[in-house]
């Protein structure tokens, strides 16, 4: 219901024969751009705020350029950068540029959709970022699906060796960290090389295959903290995908003989290069795929694979599920919910409608149908097993066990995008009212349970001035809204827009909570606590944010989540289905990162940022959607 601003997406290709091989087979010279942008397309699902592309050409002529990018900021960004790219091709094409030479026709490609979370916002800020030499092996192109928790950690390493940052960005910091790591490891090949008798264009040919870039990786890695998948591609044709230790972000590549190819989903690598599951695999975690100048691919571990930390929540809600086991373990997540969701209805199936809302909830809907008929089968055993055969009514009874059903309905619909012009607030109220359009005639009017099944339920801001003012138009005499994951009570900082504590409907109660029991010292408690270790390392900071919840049970937080989203004039009774985390990592057993929901952080960094967030919580920063 909510839009949680997701993570970024990502996409390599790297072709690893001459051009002319994919003229001759495929009939152009923009084979790879082509695979490029099927695999933005396909996963325009991680990001709608800017989109951004760059290609090496690695056969161009000196005089002429060898690397290309193209930026865009809104929704339509890909579109938009695609045309332009499209008109700078056909005003090259129409001079008479032979097809091989034309603008954007490479061997390497990158494209990248971004989704802003603690960084800049502007069109200079989309990735991919370009760090342009007129010698290729110090030029880099790079771009990721990250967030560093220890920024301030690298932007002093960077000082310290005498550097001179200009912008306070993980990403630029991270380019420029990486960019001074190479023309180090560039000078060091030229004064070996140099040594050895080389001179001029041989010496330059050379230091392009003397790059190692393996050891710049592992340097400028040892800083870093966080979730990550950095791509980077050096004007060479060299190119590398590193992913962070614990797994935090996802990775996927496929390669044969013709071409390389990384994403951040699997099926959108199946889709557009037509493979099966099998033949695309995930990058593991603290390993690099390499692929050089000469097309050479190599997967080798360079930081070493940690914890497992695979995130949950982008398998709950923020890939697409057309992946299998995606699909499979959301199915799971819906159909681990029905005892709590039965308990809700007090086992009451007669008189209980299901449905789901929004559509991105529609895997999960189906797993909770299955786990109602699941049931109900076991229902119908239990009663037929007691009837009497020789009563007169046997079949009648029978039949009329035989025939319950689950009653399961298309009850809300998204029917138009309202925009909210008017934005005083109770007009502003009216008109989010509308956004969703429901279904009548299928809820018995104040006889009827309706559960409705989502994704998560985070701010519950929609669902407040939204949802369940509409849902109660069909006048239900209960209304359960199941939440497919469990409580999300900590902000992300590994690459989510979730960053503002009382941005958390789940906090927001608890605090209500405290407040209700005269227990507000708590929160001056954790401040303390948290203000006393501002000055330590963060590997021994300590998560001081979870005393927020422990005097409470999950029960207890999400009836109140409920009272606080319930609007006064609503007449059907609220109540609020939260996964729980045992039944979450049931449901999806190899992604147990579960930090929104535990606080349980993966590296050091996240107890420094969530402590960092309650003291501006606790000093007045609380804006949040209420």
């Amino acid at each position: 219901m909510e839009n949680i601003k997701h993570e970024c997406g990502i996409a390599m290709i790297r072709l690893r024969k001459p051009l002319e091989y994919y003229k001759e087979k495929y009939g152009t010279y923009f084979y790879g751009f082509n695979k490029l942008y099927l695999l933005m397309e396909k996963q325009h699902n991680r990001g709608q705020e800017g989109a951004g592309l760059s290609c090496i050409n690695m056969t161009a002529e000196p005089g002429t350029e060898y690397i290309y990018r193209e930026r865009a900021l809104g929704t339509g960004a890909i579109k938009e950068i695609f045309e332009n790219v499209k008109k700078n091709i056909d005003e090259f094409a129409n001079d008479g540029i032979e097809e091989k030479r034309l603008p954007y026709v490479g061997e390497v490609y990158m494209g990248h959709l971004r989704y802003s979370t603690g960084g800049k916002k502007g069109v200079k800020y989309v990735h991919p970022f370009l760090r342009r030499n007129n010698w290729r092996s110090k030029s880099m192109t790079l771009c990721g699906n990250f967030t560093m928790t220890n920024t301030d950690e690298i932007f002093e390493s960077m000082i310290n060796q005498g550097q001179h940052p200009r912008v306070y960005t993980d990403t630029i910091l991270l380019l420029e960290q990486l960019g001074f790591a190479l023309d180090n490891e560039n000078q060091r090949c030229y004064n070996e090389l140099k040594a050895q008798g080389y001179e001029g264009i041989e010496l330059t040919e050379k230091i392009k295959s003397s790059i190692d870039i393996k050891s710049i990786l592992k340097e400028c890695a040892k800083v870093w903290d966080g979730g990550y998948v950095i791509c980077g591609a050096i004007g060479t044709g060299d190119m590398f995908i590193l992913r962070d230790s614990n797994g935090i972000r996802p990775a996927f590549y496929y390669y044969d003989d013709e071409i390389v190819v990384v994403a951040s989903e699997r099926p959108v690598i199946q889709t557009v290069m037509n493979v099966r599951v099998n033949d695309v695999k995930e990058l593991t975690p603290g390993s690099a795929i390499f692929v050089n100048a000469i097309g050479d691919v190599e997967i080798s571990d360079i930081l070493g694979e940690k914890k497992n930390e695979r995130c949950s929540f982008e398998r709950i809600y923020i890939s697409r599920g057309n992946d299998k086991d995606i699909y499979n373990e959301r199915k799971a997540l819906g159909r681990t919910l029905a005892p709590s969701i039965l308990k809700s209805i007090n086992y009451d199936l007669d008189h209980t409608v299901f449905s789901f809302i929004p559509n991105t909830a529609e895997v999960a809907y189906f797993g909770m149908l299955e786990g109602m008929e699941n049931y109900l089968t076991q229902l119908k055993i239990d009663e037929i097993t007691k009837l009497n055969r020789n009563d007169s009514e046997y079949i009648e009874k029978l039949e009329a066990i035989i025939s319950k059903r689950v009653r399961s309905e298309k009850i809300a619909i998204k029917d138009i995008k309202l925009r909210t012009f008017i934005t005083e607030g109770q007009a502003r109220n009216d008109l989010a009212a509308h956004v969703y359009d429901v279904t009548y005639g299928q809820v018995q009017n104040f006889v009827d349970n309706l559960v409705v099944i989502d994704d998560s339920i985070v701010r519950g801001t929609t669902l407040k001035e939204s949802i369940i003012r509409i849902l109660d138009r069909l006048h239900p005499k209960k209304i359960v809204v199941v939440s497919s994951c469990p409580q999300v009570r900590y902000p992300d900082y590994y690459g989510i827009d979730m960053s503002r504590m009382a941005e958390f409907a789940a906090f927001r109660a608890a605090v209500e909570l405290l407040k209700e029991r005269d227990m507000e010292y708590v929160l001056d408690d954790i401040y303390k606590k948290c203000k006393e270790q501002e000055g330590l390392p963060k590997e021994e900071v300590i998560n001081y944010v979870k005393e927020v919840y422990s005097p409470f049970t999950d029960e207890e937080i999400s009836r109140k989540i409920a009272t606080m989203l319930t609007p006064e004039d609503i007449n059907a009774e609220i109540e609020l289905v939260y996964h729980t985390l045992d039944g979450m990592h049931q449901s999806i057993p190899n992604n147990p990162g579960d930090w929104y929901f535990s606080g349980n952080y993966p590296t050091p960094g996240g107890n420094k940022l969530v402590n960092k967030a309650f003291i501006d919580y606790y000093e007045g920063d609380t804006k949040a959607p209420i």
